[in-house]
């Protein structure tokens, strides 16, 4: 029976409460509820005194977290939605993040943020903010892709002794499946190539890696263009070596993220590519972004403010161009 994103993160959860006796979940409504996406659905029942219901505070949420955590826990906190998390700001940056620069004494947390756009969810549910806790020192920032890496990557997170912002993409939740959990074994700051390629690259993470597939094969189905995509995986770390050795094959580059596009994860891969392998590029490197406006509601105006294999179909069809 294939498994799919969400039941990954069910099973991840599963995995470390049996493991671990440190391990406990906390959050709004995780318990007998199941949580909002269902992502701890029963697991309160076999563990009732480690999966815990939350007050609709995310402040007062991490800020627990990071007590526990400097006491020999291991937190894992859901936001319901990862926009939520700008009010637990404060604590997870200014607190958990500088602890161990601070005394030495590390907050291993895990916060578990459902992440972009859905149709319908609208400004306050559909946002991708890794660029803010990735511009922090101390947080690990996780964007996994795969079903297989929503499950390990989870594991390796929740197994680490920094504070770990773990994005879980919410479209990902149920239509991504797979028949087993079975991975290829990359670490946590290791880049994959998921689709190889000679003319152009294109950088994703989360749910714009599906995209750019997507663009890809209209491409070679259209033109014959062979397009590499890399999957960053983790946006903090950033595997900059993995996206340089593909710059370096194909000689053009297209950073695509779902995020708002000043700044960012793909202001950060050009900057990065740009400063140090300019002389590999036969091209100016571009970046693909949602459109810099709230996200909208309507499910035709959400499509077309983020981007889509159309959208990314056009970017390459400029940079094969150039």
């Amino acid at each position: 029976m294939p498994v799919t994103y969400i039941d990954a993160i069910r099973d991840a959860q599963y995995k470390a409460l049996e493991e671990d006796e440190r391990v406990f979940l906390y959050g709004q409504d995780i318990g007998k509820f199941g949580g909002a996406f269902k992502a701890t659905k029963g697991l309160q029942d076999k563990w009732p005194d480690r999966v815990m219901d939350a007050p609709i505070s995310e402040d007062a949420m991490v800020g627990m977290a990071i007590g526990a955590a400097i006491e020999g826990m291991r937190p894992v906190v859901e936001m319901q939605f990862a926009d939520f998390s700008s009010v637990g700001f404060n604590q997870i940056v200014n607190n958990a993040a500088t602890h161990f620069y601070r005394t030495g004494i590390p907050v291993p947390i895990t916060v578990r943020m459902p992440s972009g756009g859905t149709p319908g969810s609208g400004p306050f549910h559909s946002q991708s903010i890794e660029t803010l806790y990735a511009h922090y020192p101390g947080c690990i920032v996780l964007t996994p892709a795969t079903v297989s890496d929503a499950y390990h990557m989870l594991l390796e997170g929740i197994s680490m002794d920094d504070p770990v912002i773990y994005c879980e993409h919410k479209l990902l939740y149920r239509w991504l499946k797979s028949d087993n959990y079975d991975g290829d074994g990359l670490p946590i700051g290791k880049a994959r190539i998921t689709r190889s390629g000679k003319h152009a690259t294109v950088v994703a993470y989360s749910a714009m890696v599906h995209e750019a597939v997507r663009a890809a094969e209209i491409l070679k189905a259209e033109g014959g263009w062979e397009i590499e995509v890399v999957d960053l995986r983790s946006v903090k770390p950033l595997d900059t070596d993995t996206v340089m050795a593909s710059v370096a094959r194909t000689g053009r580059l297209l950073a695509v993220g779902e995020a708002f596009p000043w700044g960012g994860v793909t202001a950060e891969i050009v900057s990065r590519i740009t400063a140090e392998g300019f002389h590999l590029l036969d091209a100016p490197p571009m970046r693909l972004n949602a459109k810099d406006s709230p996200i909208p509601y309507h499910p035709k105006l959400w499509a077309a403010h983020r981007p889509t294999p159309e959208s990314i179909c056009h970017a390459l069809k400029k940079l094969l161009n150039y």
